[in-house]
């Protein structure tokens, strides 16, 4: 199997233990599921947005761990601070080294918070409103379309919005009309190889009426604007940041130079 298969059988099983553990209307009874929903879309599309939807990620399973011992807290606040639409958490802790505490602690900022993780059942985006999530994730790479449509229409049904990742341009029947934000990630997830240029190939391809994100593989301001030429209106932005020393001050640095050529 290659990396996604692995994940995502790993992921089912993960999700089959958890049903057995926590039940739906513990899930419900959160404080965290009352929460208001802070839209992702309104965000990237406000005046002046950066676009850029920075992630909290501590490892992956192609280079291990990035930025072991980083500090959500301190990451997502500076975040915050310096100008990101929205943030993105990694929750999958066997491939990614991340939790639902790291969600719950993200979600103290005042932005959307995206669940970054493989969504495959609904019981996973109740458990994501639960902890304070404002968007899913939805990998065309690991659902067929009519499951991507009907877990995208489940997470509307809680007010959930929903990021319908893409990779292949065979996966653009995936595109549905509960699917209005559409990522387009340049990393194949399934050998995790990076290429630049795929968002910007399949660009003209993704429907008019959706909000278009390009996801992995930025690291250059120079990406940003190009993609913004191409009509993007995100910027998935996570390795760059936590890679760095200190990836609060990355980030700051990051916003400025992006202000400064905007």
């Amino acid at each position: 199997m290659n990396i996604l298969d692995t994940i995502i059988a790993h992921k089912r099983t993960e999700v089959a233990e958890r049903k057995q553990q926590t039940a739906y209307k513990m899930l419900e009874a959160t404080a965290a599921f009352q929460l208001p929903v802070r839209s992702l879309a309104a965000a990237l599309q406000q005046p002046g947005s950066t676009g850029i939807i920075a992630e909290f990620k501590r490892k992956s399973p192609s280079k291990g761990f990035i930025n072991k011992d980083a500090d959500v807290a301190t990451i997502t606040g500076a975040y915050t601070k310096f100008g990101a639409a929205a943030l993105s958490v990694l929750t999958d802790e066997p491939f990614f080294g991340g939790s639902s505490a790291d969600l719950i602690e993200a979600r103290k900022n005042d932005i959307p918070v995206l669940r970054k993780d493989f969504i495959v059942d609904e019981y996973q985006i109740v458990e994501a409103k639960s902890i304070g999530a404002d968007i899913i994730l939805l990998i065309a790479a690991c659902l067929t379309p009519a499951e991507v449509e009907r877990l995208a229409v489940f997470a509307n049904s809680l007010g959930l919005e929903t990021i319908l990742e893409l990779h292949a341009e065979e996966e653009l029947e995936h595109v549905c009309a509960a699917t209005k934000i559409v990522g387009i990630n340049n990393r194949d997830l399934k050998t995790f190889s990076v290429d630049i240029e795929r968002s910007l190939r399949m660009a003209e391809k993704i429907p008019a009426d959706k909000i278009k994100i390009a996801e992995s593989g930025i690291d250059k301001i120079e990406d940003i604007l190009l993609f913004r030429e191409n009509g993007f209106k995100g910027f998935l932005i996570g390795e760059y940041f936590m890679r760095q020393e200190q990836p609060p001050l990355a980030f700051e640095a990051f916003v400025n130079r992006l202000k400064e050529k905007a």
